[in-house]
């Protein structure tokens, strides 16, 4: 039997998408042509899926500050 060390990659919705970094379709999308934000793959020609570690990635990356802004603690 073969162990993984990490769970199988999951592909997202972009409903699911939105609703986990909290943005709108427009948003998403707008920030994905500005090369912000993970583009989704093209799964077939009616779907798109996004990854689930990049978007992970993505809020871990948003939650440090955007570009590089550090959030600042009071």
């Amino acid at each position: 039997m073969t162990e993984f060390s990490e769970p199988p990659e999951r592909l997202l919705k972009l409903e699911e998408v939105t609703r986990r970094v909290g943005l709108g379709k427009s948003m998403i999308y707008r920030l994905i042509t500005q090369g912000r934000f993970p583009a989704p793959y093209k799964i077939s020609p009616y779907a798109s899926r996004w990854s689930e570690h990049e978007i992970v990635a993505w809020i871990d990356k948003v939650k440090d500050g955007f570009e590089g802004k550090r959030r600042k603690f009071w």
